[in-house]
């Protein structure tokens, strides 16, 4: 994701495909078109909540690395290839590589991207902001989260951003309680953002994950009483919003993973997974 000569982000030139130790246990997907249809339940045992507690930390602590290397004039492949190195370190698989054939270990969105961003040789400019997204996989199941950092200095209304985004986040897990539909999630998060004027991306979600990197169980980050799953104790998912300074619609690339707001303006994201307990919320993906 090179720039052009206003500074929008264009297709750039993508790496060939990292290798993983033969003796990581890869998702079941992995070579194949997509995954299997996934059957099972979203509600999880103590023992395997642990395990995801696992793969959130692995996940986490790679976002960290990552995060310590955005300086003006690192390149998305590079931070690509630091959270490879620390995820097979660790014994885990980047759930994302292979992914219905995406080609890296981590997602990169800059800018004006959405999310999904494909690392390449984009070089992060002082002022940019860029979303890392890291899934972990290992004992068989996956842990999911993204951070926006910022790169250098930004202006005053991309850090507020940010931060707003954060607290958006944050705000979303505070509305998780057993006995509440999902959709209270997304009209917490949709009512903080209507604060500030900013959209609110509608059509990527937050989903069950744990077993399944996506479960098809889906949770709204803004006012959608459609989606009336009812919260339990012990369900896991991801709560991870996406806001922009303008609009909530959106393009993608021909890659078919790319996607960028249409009026291309700026974009933050943070995702934690989390399970439901009986008072609330435990975040499963900290450092």
């Amino acid at each position: 994701m090179p720039k052009d000569s206003i500074g929008h982000l264009i297709p750039g030139t993508v790496s060939s495909t990292r290798s993983v130790p033969s003796h990581i246990v890869r998702p079941e997907y992995v070579g194949k078109k997509g995954p299997s249809p996934f059957t099972g339940s979203d509600v999880y045992s103590t023992e395997k909540i642990e395990l995801i507690r696992h793969s959130g930390r692995i996940a986490a602590e790679a976002i960290a690395a990552v995060g310590r290397a955005i300086v003006p004039g690192v390149t998305t492949e590079q931070l690509d290839q630091i959270g490879h190195d620390y995820l097979v370190a660790n014994d885990a698989y980047p759930s994302t590589l292979g992914y219905r054939g995406y080609p890296k270990s981590l997602c990169s969105s800059v800018n004006e991207v959405i999310c999904h961003g494909i690392p390449d040789n984009t070089v992060l400019d002082n002022g940019d902001i860029v979303n890392i997204d890291i899934t972990a996989y290992k004992n068989g199941v996956h842990g999911d989260t993204n951070v926006t950092f910022i790169v250098g200095e930004a202006t005053e209304e991309v850090t507020l951003l940010v931060e707003r985004t954060r607290e958006a986040l944050a705000r979303g897990i505070k509305a998780v309680a057993p006995g509440r539909q999902v959709n209270v999630i997304g009209r917490t998060i949709a009512s903080y953002a209507k604060r500030f004027n900013y959209g609110v991306v509608r059509d990527y979600t937050g989903h069950g994950v744990g077993e399944a990197f996506h479960s098809g169980l889906i949770i709204p980050h803004y006012d959608a009483p459609q989606f009336d799953t009812v919260m339990e104790v012990g369900m896991v998912f991801t709560i991870e919003p996406m806001l922009t300074l303008g609009t909530s619609d959106w393009d993608i690339w021909s890659d078919d993973w790319t996607v960028l707001t249409r009026d291309r303006s700026m974009t933050a994201q943070f995702e934690h997974t989390l399970v439901v307990t009986e008072r609330g919320a435990e975040i499963l993906t900290l450092a």
